[in-house]
Formats: structure tokens, C-alpha cells, sequence
């Protein structure tokens, strides 16, 4: 099978497809017992990540367990960062840390180092694409620069990513020069996932709907749209999914200018504003991860809802973001049940 006939890539290329195909944001991850036993035998994370027999098993788990159309790459955002020489750790109970951003660091930065750094991450790609059924889309992804810069700042995240904001006003040409290498080494890993055998790629911007207008602009579209036209310029016919959390109200621009191919809406975008995006490309979303908590009439009612709303176009089912760790399996069962439905 070619990676144009696979149901994702199809809708991906504006075809609306009924039941629409689904895959879920963190699919491989902590409320999968099975995820869990494997992620005991790499206690650092980012060991983990770079760990191809574990990245794969922990990638093919819930296509084995639930049967999505699209498989994402196990891996994380801030591998980017680690590979062009940015320090990166991992604490339990506290996620990334990285060093707080300085012109020094910033300076010792070295686009040279990533190709080899990062090769354990295509081998990661390479397996999958050969390990997974013909029919099921394999995505790569990277983080959008703005949200992996947010951890920077600081050196962690913090509510509502107020450092990094702070940072942005009183130091912008030092955070300029961050998201330039990030920029940088970001077009080459997607590259290199798409030759590996990615059928398409995602970027997210989990932070971008902290910004002002034109904040958002400047630290959100420009660094996506220099992303997308580094890879387009190599690959043509590569397809990019947006995903800016917390941005429907921007993301008719965000679109017109990065030129991403879908966007990922989240569940708070209005359904009257998602409609009108959905004419324009195709969507992926927007299931409130909240209601496989939940489970029960609420899940049904919001799949359902959907279903019924977006059926009019192309449309790629997903949650709104990544499932959480308290998620039950048999709702997410349940979820692609129903959805496969129609």
C-alpha cells in the first residue's frame, strides 16, 4: 500500500472519509498497563526515548491494542534541544529541566552534533514503518520552537508559561537566537523522520495560546512557517499537521501563514469557528481528554457530537490533546468503537 492510500494520509490530502479515521495524541503513554512495564526498564526518560527496541514496542502497543488508523512515533520535543547540545534532564514528578537560557549556552549550541545524536530516533522510525500494518499512517512530529523554548527560560515550565513571556519582552533577540537553531535543527529532524518512513509529521505548539497577537506572530507563526517551508523545500509533497493549543480564534492566520497542510483544534474550539476552518483544510480533534476519564454517557455524548458536527468534511478524530495518565483502556476502547461506528 502507498502511503497516499492510507486512510489519515487521504484525509490529509482533503478527502472526507466516513467513519473519519482516529488516533489519539499520547497514545503510547502511562494509562496503558502494558506501557508502564516497559517504561520500568529505562528509568531515565530521555534513555528511553533513544532506546529503539523499547520506542518501538511502546509505539506498536496501542495500534496492537486498539487498532488506529495512525501510529506517532514515541519519542519527545525535547530531543531537539538534547541533540544540538542544550542540557536536558528529566525529574520524577517534575517533567523536563533544562538549563535557563543564556547568550553563553546559546553560543555553544552546535547544529553538527544532531544528525548523530538523533540517529537512534530514525532508527526508532525505520522499525516502525516496517513493523506496522500497511494500512496504518505512521506520524513523526517535533515541538514548534516557541513551546520547547518556554522551558527554557526558567529552566522549567511555569503557570502559564509566565518566564518565558516575561523573557520574550526583556530579552528578545536572546530568545530569537534559541528558536533560530531550534528552527534549524528541527527542519532536518522532520527531514529525516519523512525519509525514514514517516508518512506525515506534527508540530506542536502546546504553549502558543499564552501570546499576545503579536506575540503570537512573532514566537508562534514565523518559527512554524520557516519550519514548514525548510521541509516543504526538500520534500514537497510532505504533509505538516498545526497543532496550537488554546488558538482557534487565530487559527485561520496561523494557517494562511505557515502553510501546514491540517490543523489540531482543542476541545474549547468553538464549533461555529472549527466549521469554518474545516472548509478551508482538514481538521483533527477535538475530544476532551477529560471524558475518557469520565467514560459513560459523557464520552459517548462527546464523540457523538462530533461525529455529527464535523460530517460534513474532512475530519481526522482525536482528543482535543494528549489522553491522560488516569484514563481508563477500555474508554478509550470504547472511543474508537463508537467512532468506527460512524
Amino acid at each position: 500500500m502507498q502511503s497516499k492510500d492510507r486512510a489519515v494520509m487521504r484525509v490529509l490530502a482533503g478527502e472526507k472519509i466516513w467513519p473519519p479515521p482516529i488516533w489519539m495524541m499520547r497514545q503510547a503513554g502511562r494509562y496503558l498497563p502494558e506501557y508502564r512495564a516497559v517504561r520500568a526498564k529505562a528509568p531515565n526518560f530521555l534513555d528511553f526515548c533513544y532506546n529503539p527496541d523499547l520506542a518501538t514496542e511502546v509505539t506498536l502497543q496501542p495500534i496492537r491494542r486498539y487498532g488506529f488508523d495512525a501510529s506517532i512515533l514515541f519519542s519527545d520535543i525535547f530531543v531537539v534541544p538534547d541533540a544540538i547540545g542544550y542540557p536536558v534532564r528529566f525529574e520524577e514528578g517534575r517533567g523536563p529541566v533544562l538549563e535557563p537560557l543564556s547568550s553563553d549556552l546559546v553560543d555553544r549550541l552546535e547544529q553538527e552534533r544532531a544528525e548523530d545524536h538523533l540517529k537512534p530516533v530514525i532508527e526508532t522510525v525505520s522499525r516502525l514503518r516496517a513493523e506496522l500494518p500497511k494500512e496504518t499512517t505512521l506520524l513523526g512530529f517535533c515541538g514548534a520552537p516557541w513551546t520547547v523554548a518556554c522551558y527554557s527560560v526558567a529552566g522549567h515550565t511555569t503557570p502559564d508559561q509566565i518566564a518565558a513571556r516575561v523573557g520574550s519582552y526583556r530579552h528578545p533577540e536572546l530568545l530569537e537566537r534559541f528558536i533560530e537553531h531550534l528552527v534549524k535543527a528541527s527542519i532536518r529532524y522532520l527531514i529525516r523522520q519523512l525519509d525514514a518512513g514517516a508518512d506525515a509529521v506534527q508540530i506542536f505548539d502546546t504553549w502558543a495560546g499564552v501570546l499576545d497577537d503579536a506575540g503570537f506572530e512573532k514566537w508562534s507563526i514565523r518559527p512554524t512557517k520557516a519550519i514548514v517551508s525548510g521541509v516543504k523545500a526538500e520534500r514537497p509533497n510532505a504533509k505538516i499537521i498545526g497543532f496550537p493549543k488554546s488558538s482557534a480564534a487565530r487559527m485561520e492566520t496561523y494557517i494562511a501563514k505557515t502553510g501546514v497542510d491540517a490543523v489540531g483544534l482543542d476541545w474549547t474550539a468553538p464549533d461555529s469557528l472549527a466549521l469554518e476552518i474545516q472548509k478551508k483544510v482538514p481538521i483533527q480533534g477535538n475530544l476532551d481528554p477529560m471524558r475518557l476519564v469520565a467514560g459513560g454517557q459523557a464520552l459517548d455524548d462527546g464523540v457523538d457530537h462530533i461525529l455529527r458536527t464535523f460530517n460534513k468534511g474532512p475530519l481526522i478524530f482525536n482528543l482535543g490533546h494528549g489522553v491522560t495518565p488516569d484514563a481508563d483502556p477500555d474508554n478509550v476502547a470504547r472511543m474508537v468503537e463508537r467512532v468506527k461506528r460512524g
